[in-house]
Formats: C-alpha cells, sequence, structure tokens
C-alpha cells in the first residue's frame, strides 16, 4: 500500500478527483485463469509451474483447499508450483473453508466429487446464501455416494462423500471403460459447467472413457466455457463443444454439448494472463475522465472475454485501439447505449459507473444472473447509484441508467463486501467531488492492490479514513 494508506484495514477511501487519467498498468493475473489452472495442475500427472499467477483471497483459499487435499504447492511471488502426485482422497470428512470464492467452491465440488473422497466446503455467510444446487444436482445423478447441500435453497456448505463418479455400458452398468453422462442447468452460472469439464478428465484417469455433459436451457456467460476449455487444453485435455441446432433444442432443451476424452492432464508450464474484469477500472477511468489509459498485456484476442469491454466504450464514443501486447481507451464516453452484456457480466458495475457521466440513458440487458454473485449486482447496484443522483430501473434481466443532469452527486457509498462494487464505484470520485466508499480492503477478494495502482495511475492521493 502507498504512504497514504494506513497500516490498519482502512474504513473508507475517497478517490481525489483531478483531470483526464492517462498512463499505462499491466493488472495481476486472471483470477479465473489461476483458480481454473491450480485445478487443472492439481490434478495432472507430473509437476506444473504456473506464471504470472493472481495472489488474492480468492486464490488463497483455493491454494489451502488443495493443500488440505495432499497437493504440494509452492509459492514464489507470482509463480506457483503444483504437484499433485500425493494428493489423497480422505475417508474423514476434511473441511475446506472457501470463504466467498465462487471458483473455488464450484469447481472444488466438481473436481472432488469425482476424484473421491470426504470434504466438507463452507464458506463466509454470503456464500451460503449463493446456489450450487444445479450443479449438485448434476453430480448427484452420477457420483457413487452421496452429495448434499446443507442450507436452504440448494446454497452451500456442500457436504461430499464420493467413491467417484458412475459410468454406464451398453448394458447400463458402472463398467470399466463406460461412459459418464451429465447434464446441468446453464442460466444461473457458467462456473457450474465450467467445474464439471474440469473435474471430467479426473473421471477419465479413474477408467471411465469420456465425459459427456449437456447443458439445458440457455448458457450465460459463453466466454468462460471457452476459456476453460483453453485452459484444461493446455493441460492435455481433448475438449469438443458443441452448440445445438434450434430443432435439438426444441426436443430436449440441450443448448450446448461437451464431450471430455483423452487421457487426463498432464503437468505443463503454463502463463497467466493479466485480469480483464480488473482491466476494466482503468479503461473506465480513461472514459470518464476523457483520458488515455493503456493496458499492457492484453489483446483482443485474450482468453478472457472481458477484453470486449473496450467495444463497449467505443460505442458510447471513446476511441480503441490495440497493438500486440496492448489495449488502449482515449477520450471520454459521450452517449448511453443499448447493450446485451450477457458475456461480459463481470463489467456492468464498471459501465454502470461510466454511464453516470454519458449523455442519455444506458440500457444493460441479459445479465439477470449477476443477482447471485457475491452480492445482488442489478438490486444493490441501483440502491447505490441513486445514492449518486441517477434515475436506475430495474429490470428482470438488468438495468437503465439515467445519469443525473448535473452530474454524480457526493454520497457516502456502499460495498455490500463485493470487491467490484468497491472498485467500479470507487472510479466516480475521478469526477465528482466527495465519494466515499466504505469497507476498500473487500478488494483483497480478487486485487489486494487495486487502490495503490489506481493512485499511481491517476497521480494523486487517495484520502483515507
Amino acid at each position: 500500500m502507498s504512504s497514504t494508506t494506513p497500516v490498519d484495514p482502512p474504513v473508507s477511501v475517497t478517490v481525489t478527483t483531478g483531470g483526464p487519467v492517462s498512463g499505462a498498468i499491466r493488472p495481476p493475473g486472471s483470477k479465473s485463469l489461476t483458480n481454473r489452472a491450480l485445478i487443472c495442475a492439481a490434478m495432472a500427472s507430473g509437476t506444473s509451474t504456473l506464471t504470472g499467477c493472481l495472489r488474492s483471497e480468492d486464490t488463497e483459499v483455493m491454494i489451502d483447499s488443495l493443500r488440505k487435499c495432499g497437493v504440494r504447492i509452492e509459492i514464489d511471488g507470482d509463480s506457483i508450483r503444483v504437484d499433485g502426485s500425493d494428493r489423497i482422497a480422505p475417508d474423514e470428512v476434511e473441511p475446506l473453508f472457501i470463504a466467498n470464492s465462487g471458483t473455488s467452491v464450484r469447481f472444488l465440488t466438481a473436481a472432488l466429487s469425482a476424484a473421491g473422497g470426504q470434504y466438507r466446503l463452507s464458506g463466509v455467510p454470503r456464500m451460503h446464501e449463493r446456489p450450487i444446487a444445479d450443479l449438485v444436482n448434476a453430480l448427484a445423478a452420477v457420483q457413487n455416494g452421496s452429495i448434499i447441500c446443507e442450507s436452504p435453497n440448494g446454497c452451500p456448505p456442500v457436504l461430499i462423500q464420493s467413491d467417484g463418479w458412475q459410468g454406464t455400458s451398453s448394458v447400463g452398468c458402472d463398467t470399466p471403460g463406460s461412459q459418464v453422462v451429465l447434464q446441468v442447468a446453464g442460466n444461473v452460472s457458467s462456473q457450474y459447467l465450467s467445474g464439471l469439464m474440469m473435474a471430467a478428465p479426473v473421471a477419465i484417469e479413474n477408467g471411465h472413457t469420456s465425459v459427456t455433459i449437456e447443458v439445458l436451457g440457455e448458457l450465460v456467460s459463453r466466454p468462460y466455457v471457452e476459456m476453460t476449455a483453453q485452459t484444461m487444453r493446455s493441460f492435455g485435455a481433448t475438449i469438443d463443444i458443441h452448440d445445438q441446432d434450434d430443432d435439438a433444442r426444441d426436443r430436449d432443451n440441450v443448448s450446448v454439448r461437451v464431450i471430455v476424452s483423452g487421457e487426463g492432464y498432464r503437468g505443463t508450464t503454463y502463463a497467466i494472463e493479466p485480469d480483464a474484469s480488473a482491466a476494466s477500472y482503468f479503461w473506465a477511468a480513461a472514459a470518464i475522465t476523457g483520458g488515455k489509459v493503456t493496458v499492457q498485456g492484453l489483446t483482443p484476442d485474450a482468453m478472457q472475454g472481458d477484453v470486449g469491454f473496450c467495444d463497449v466504450l467505443q460505442q458510447m464514443g471513446c476511441t480503441f485501439t490495440h497493438d500486440e501486447d496492448s489495449m488502449t481507451i482515449e477520450g471520454r464516453a459521450a452517449n448511453g447505449i443499448d447493450v446485451d452484456m450477457n458475456k461480459i457480466s463481470d463489467t456492468v458495475q464498471t459501465l454502470a459507473v461510466v454511464a453516470l457521466f454519458a449523455q442519455g440513458p444506458t440500457r444493460v440487458r441479459n445479465v439477470a444472473h449477476n443477482r447471485f454473485k457475491e452480492t445482488d449486482r442489478i438490486g444493490d447496484l441501483a440502491c447505490e447509484l441513486r445514492k449518486l443522483g441517477a434515475e436506475v430501473d430495474e429490470h428482470e434481466d438488468g438495468l437503465t441508467i439515467t445519469p443525473p443532469s448535473g452530474g454524480p452527486s457526493s454520497a457516502t457509498l456502499e460495498t455490500y463486501h463485493d470487491h467490484r462494487m468497491a472498485m467500479s464505484l470507487s472510479l466516480a470520485g475521478l469526477c465528482a467531488e466527495g465519494v466515499e466508499i466504505q469497507d476498500p480492503a473487500c478488494t483483497v477478494k480478487t486485487y489486494p492492490e487495486f487502490f495503490k495502482d489506481l493512485e499511481e495511475l491517476i497521480g494523486r492521493p487517495h484520502r483515507w479514513t
């Protein structure tokens, strides 16, 4: 942290207003890629070295849980060495604490179900309100043993008592060399499908020939599924993703069919991209202030779909350019837009703050699943935007933001212990006086040094209390 930041966790922070923000920055490694790579490496034969990793609460709880399962993990800065050769399947319940990390609870639930053993995955109170029933129901249909949600409405803690997955042969019995077929809903979180995909090579190592996963209904956040597949391929897995045509969907409600085959995971050296969701805040800083910000280490061809946020800012009037290792946003976001953000839903809060400084309303569509994140990222976001003077209409699938005519007003804003609320809402303070963000330390979940990096980019200190 900078010298302006107190040693004890601050109660609030106010970003200092000023002129256009200009500069270059490289965000830390992607949380989504780091946790995916950790799962694949932990389940691989041989040793893996992961470089450019994110060090944050979400990745630390993943690492801690894998270590409790016998995985050897050595950390050297942003490089992590992973050796799963001594991984165990405990015959007594092993408690795993995953805080409020959605990737950790969903990826571990699927992988440990396939690997076998007894585990109880629990977290903070908000985690015990986040749905996981669709994933648990999919696993219960193929698991040898039991898997249950302990909270009402199909939420964690999750208790796993597993001897691995069952397959079916031509005569419908569990035999070596059999196939595994699962079905999972796709409309709440793509992490359910990603978890099953990453667990599939574990089942294959245990003797099954292939795993087929059928997605029922709409699949949200599709780019994250493609990211999962690319990561798995880097560790030696074979994945085929098939979109069903309209006739097939009408027959069986299956929108996507994923087939995983091959011989399991192999250890490898794997480089993690900078976090594109985190990059959105710096691109937004340029769009709000009329400045110019370059994010290094990312291109439009990055694995992470959230680089598409630059296209959204371009629609709002910014200039978007890129080269072989960076992406730049220049100029102010002049006009509101009507945009489907299903594929880049983690940047909705960032766009909402940019919309406060544009002319005309901004309509965000097709992100109903955002209500089930670290907080209700539609209802709670609307509440805080209204404090800044915006007119906000909530819809079933998103919201419409009409900016205040005189610009955002001063306000004290709640973050709901949601890292993305803290980082996005703080950007309003770049051009609006007196925007105070409560509980800024919640950014430790995915970006512990966010406010330090923002301070260095804008070239002026924040006010901490």
